[in-house]
């Protein structure tokens, strides 16, 4: 699936991923391609910089740690980011639900 098909909805399913708890960069997006069964393979460029906004809305808290002798940025969802994932999923509950009637309905 490319990231252009996700417009609108990458943020949320970062916010999901992290719900969990904290995960360095490239375990969200092992995480996003694991909870996807590889649907989800979306590249560095277009998860740092969302991650990073989702820090800059204060959704999202990064901490630097060493490990093996490498730096590493792990993320944090916030409790502004946890109600804006409670927020992001009751739209997609309305979203899909009203997409559903035209889309997942066979003609009669």
């Amino acid at each position: 699936m490319k990231a252009q098909a996700l417009h609108g909805h990458l943020d949320a399913l970062l916010l999901s991923v992290l719900e969990d708890g904290p995960l360095h960069g490239y375990a969200v997006i092992e995480a996003l391609k694991a909870r996807s069964s590889g649907s989800l393979n979306l590249p560095t460029g277009t998860v740092y910089p969302a991650l990073r906004r989702l820090e800059r809305a204060g959704f999202v808290d990064s901490s630097w740690s060493t490990v093996n002798g490498r730096e590493r940025r792990t993320y944090e969802l916030t409790g502004s980011g946890r109600r804006a994932l409670a927020g992001e999923r009751t739209n997609w509950h309305e979203f899909s639900s009203t997409v559903g009637r035209f889309l997942g309905a066979e003609p009669t």
